[in-house]
């Protein structure tokens, strides 16, 4: 073998060793732009299930959002109602007292007995032979106001009472 030769052989060689690395290097950056598109991918398919699993449960407490205020609503109807109902029959009660309709009296204490309310009541009404007194009709409405504001009290307070417990339950409910 001539050095020419030699030389050439070595070149050439340099050059197959160049090009065996080129072709390589390029099916190296090949694999890993397709280990980098699929990670891109899972990664895309990741991002999509976490963005659609935030919408649903989104959704789903705006939906027991929705509920408990359709729930308040209903309940804060319900208490309207009563206190209304109850305002109505104070009102009629109080008419009732002005036109003396009605009268409002209370048990007298009998000195000679120790008894003033009977044990047993009668069909016949609630008198039972002990003396009564009427009220004046100032006294009865002034009594009659006093039992409205307790009426409207204890139904405002029940209508606190179930506002509570319902805000509560929904705020323990999963």
């Amino acid at each position: 073998m001539n050095p020419t030769t030699l030389k050439l052989m070595i070149a050439g060689g340099a050059v197959a060793m160049i090009l065996a690395m080129s072709a390589t290097w390029k099916v190296q950056n090949w694999r890993y732009g397709k280990q980098l598109a699929e990670q891109a991918d899972l990664h895309q398919s990741d991002l999509d299930n976490i963005s659609s699993a935030a919408a649903d449960q989104a959704r789903a407490e705006q939906d027991k959002r929705l509920d408990l205020e359709q729930l308040l609503s209903a309940s804060e109807q319900t208490h309207h109602k009563e206190l209304s109902d109850a305002q109505t029959n104070q009102a009629r009660l109080r008419d009732r007292l002005a036109t003396a309709d009605l009268r409002l009296s209370v048990l007298l204490e009998d000195s000679a007995s120790c008894n003033t309310v009977p044990s047993a009541t009668s069909a016949v009404g609630v008198v039972h032979g002990t003396r009564r007194a009427q009220l004046d009709p100032a006294h009865a409405q002034r009594i009659v106001a006093i039992t409205d504001d307790g009426d409207r009290t204890v139904i405002k307070l029940a209508a606190c009472q179930a506002y509570a417990s319902q805000i509560s339950g929904a705020a323990s409910r999963p």
